[in-house]
């Protein structure tokens, strides 16, 4: 039952990631696709927070490190934003680690440089 987790946002946030994707294509840098991933997230009226500090601990102990999302969606969806050729296990590897360090659920990988959008689900 856990792959059923917010469904609907997950649907929200892809369905804007594939818009941009089909406005702009492949082949800009990262930034921006994360300012249109931005004005796309508010045109939607999709709750997001953009590049915060999110607190991550080690065995109870607070690190002075904080994990920086490029966007956090509906205050448990972690978005990773990618303009690459190919992801890979690196990549993968980031956003797994990503929402165990943050505490949330749900992450998302979207990779806006391939011919087709490339998003994965990751769940915590």
């Amino acid at each position: 039952m856990t792959e059923l987790f917010f469904k609907k946002e997950v649907y929200n946030i892809v369905g804007a990631a594939m818009e941009i994707h089909r406005v702009m294509g492949p082949g800009f840098l990262e930034p921006v696709y994360q300012e249109t991933f931005a004005i796309e997230l508010n045109l939607n009226s999709i709750p997001f927070s953009e590049q915060i500090r999110l607190s991550m601990e080690y065995k109870g102990h607070s690190l002075k490190h904080k994990y920086i999302p490029d966007f956090l969606c509906y205050d448990e969806i972690i978005v990773e934003i990618k303009a690459l050729k190919k992801c890979g296990p690196i990549e993968e590897a980031q956003i797994i680690n990503s929402i165990k360090a943050a505490k949330k659920q749900i992450g998302l990988l979207i990779n806006f440089c391939e011919p087709s959008l490339f998003w994965k689900r990751y769940i915590n």
